[in-house]
């Protein structure tokens, strides 16, 4: 390939990059005058020399101002892109999540690709792409040419991420390699659950099982990085998949053979505890890790048996994502102070409701979080403790003992509780034990799942809670959603269509929103146009009015209807509300709400 004219300025020897020739390039195109150009050579010949690090990393690390465009900082990123356009090749923000690491890795070997400081970033048939952080180093890409006989693509990326998934790359698949290719590996004479987790930390294991170690450790610190929350170990007959959940969305990660697999299964089943020579039955554990950052993690591990093997889900529970503070659970001013009125109340029952992952965890955990004081003792009965916090007495149910939730109450109310956490509400036994709880003077926190607010009521009279004993003691009701809000750094202002917002707010007259914003995807969100999520609210207050119309026979549509002119309002409401102020979407909402809502017109 030629080289531009205009770019020869940027080589030094053998088509490589140098610090003198990068920076005066820069000076002339804007992005510094003479005296930061300086400024960055003084400091490469005082600190690491520039032949150590890659010149734009040195720039990078300088944190100068970008003269050019003030508003945008000179990034290692901003720097690639430039670089990519004076190379006239694609930019490439390296996502190893959408790159098939088993077929890049079989292309040019570890050494070949260090040597040239190449990465394989994707292989088919025909063509090979390569990330380079030195586009006019191309004598390793006509070779290439020659000997893979199929077309070499070159793209642009950051010389850190080309280093990073180098060593990741080709050390995952090499362990997952010599982990196949090992015979007897015999996982069960490790026993010291301890000495499993600091070993695993050093990489220290004998040689027949460090493989699998790297593996795992590697599995863990991705997942904690790509911020998952969930890690599914899917066998199959051919190829064993590794799949995270972000955001409420599945997303596959990489394959294994199924020897590897099966492995991996055994390294996390010694990790949480769990009888590895027991395949049959499903079985539950917990593993306590940290991430990269220091964080203590806990991951909660439910196995099930399927036809080809053990099926391995990994629940992630960061204490950053599962313990907010009340501004960030997405309570507008109003909710939040609705929910404050019912929860910091001496007494009385307070009910959250929705589906699995709809958030009622973050939200419990939160306000207990809020409540608990030095002065109170808050008490919590769950299965399993969803995540052990200093200022609360956990108990884990355990139905092998006979110690169920109703058992579990019981046992709290004789430890003098100011505060109790029931886990969920399940049947009659444990929910006449939550309203005695409440009868004697206790604040109770608990779970139910229902769609909607008022159909927590009809629940209660279902399992065979009596209608006086739900009229003296329910507080109220919030039933939530989650959905996934948009990416700031890429969500692009529109207009709405206004057949979807009525399809949201129908019967409601709520006028629609002068802008909304709409998802484009970027390198942040990995385009998809999102990035977290937040929660919707329907909370309702149980009011005396509430209160006298419940009843032994509940007509749960006049309930309802009841609670809307008491001032409750619907999901959908509050979803639409996050839409107007640009959080999300009216597709995404949609997509979570309840197939019927009790949101007729007042």
């Amino acid at each position: 390939m030629a080289v531009n004219p205009h770019t020869t300025s940027l080589l030094g020897r053998r088509g490589r990059l140098e610090l003198d020739e990068v920076l005066a390039t820069l000076v002339v195109d804007g992005y510094l005058t003479g005296e930061d150009a300086k400024r960055v050579r003084m400091g490469s010949r005082s600190g690491r020399t520039a032949i150590e690090l890659h010149p734009l990393v040195v720039i990078a690390n300088a944190k100068l101002d970008n003269r050019r465009e003030p508003a945008r900082p000179l990034s290692l990123e901003t720097l690639v892109e430039w670089l990519a356009g004076k190379a006239d090749l694609p930019y490439l923000k390296i996502d190893p999540m959408k790159i098939n690491v088993a077929a890049v890795t079989q292309v040019v070997s570890s050494a070949y690709a260090q040597r040239h400081r190449i990465l394989p970033v994707a292989a088919s048939p025909g063509e090979v792409t390569f990330a380079t952080a030195e586009p006019f180093d191309t004598g390793w890409a006509n070779d290439l040419t020659q000997m893979l006989r199929r077309e070499v693509r070159r793209v642009v990326s950051s010389p850190i991420d080309i280093n990073r998934y180098l060593l990741e790359f080709y050390g995952v698949q090499r362990s997952i390699q010599l982990a196949h290719d090992a015979k007897g590996n015999d996982n069960s004479k490790i026993i010291n659950f301890e000495q499993l987790v600091e070993l695993g930390k050093g990489g220290e294991l004998g040689a027949d099982d460090r493989h699998v170690v790297h593996i795992v450790d590697w599995l863990l610190q991705y997942a904690f990085e790509q911020r998952a929350s969930d890690i599914h170990l899917e066998p199959r007959r051919d190829a064993g998949q590794m799949r995270f959940r972000i955001d409420g969305v599945m997303q596959k990660v990489f394959e294994l053979p199924p020897p590897v697999m099966t492995a991996v299964t055994s390294r996390v089943k010694i990790l949480g505890r769990m009888d590895v020579a027991e395949k049959r039955r499903p079985q539950d554990g917990r593993i306590k890790t940290r991430s990269a950052g220091g964080r203590e993690v806990e991951l909660r591990i439910s196995t099930m048996p399927t036809a080809f093997g053990e099926k391995v889900v990994m629940r992630i529970f960061d204490p950053d994502l599962v313990v907010k503070e009340f501004k960030q659970l997405g309570f507008s001013p109003e909710e939040g102070e609705l929910w404050r009125s019912m929860v910091e109340r001496p007494h009385g029952i307070v009910l959250v409701t929705g589906p699995t992952g709809s958030g009622k965890t973050t939200t419990l955990y939160s306000t207990l979080k809020h409540l608990a004081r030095p002065e109170l003792n808050v008490c919590t009965v769950e299965d399993p403790i969803e995540m052990v916090s200093p200022e609360l007495n956990q108990m884990q149910v355990q139905p092998a003992i006979d110690l169920d939730f109703a058992a579990g109450v019981r046992t709290l109310l004789r430890q003098d509780p100011d505060i109790i956490m029931i886990g969920e509400i399940r049947d009659l036994e444990t929910a006449q034990m939550a309203v005695q709880a409440s009868l004697t003077g206790h604040l109770v926190l608990s779970t139910l799942h229902t769609n909607d607010s008022p159909s927590a009521v009809t629940r209660l009279l279902d399992l065979g809670v009596p209608h006086y004993l739900i009229q003296s003691t329910l507080t109220g009701v919030v039933a939530q959603r989650l959905v996934r809000t948009l990416c700031p750094h890429c969500k692009q202002p529109g207009e709405q269509d206004p057949a979807e917002w009525n399809a949201l707010t129908h019967g409601w007259d709520i006028p629609l929103p002068e802008r909304v914003f709409h998802p484009v995807g970027c390198l942040e969100c990995r385009k998809t146009g999102f990035l977290g999520r937040t929660g919707v609210y329907e909370m309702m207050r149980v009011s005396s009015r509430l209160r006298s119309i419940i009843g032994a026979q509940l007509d749960l549509g006049k309930f309802g209807d009841a609670a809307l002119k008491e001032g409750m309002k619907p999901l959908r409401i509050s979803a639409a509300a996050q839409v107007a102020v640009g959080l999300t979407t009216v597709k995404e909402v949609l997509t979570v709400l309840p197939p019927t809502d009790i949101d007729s017109a007042i």
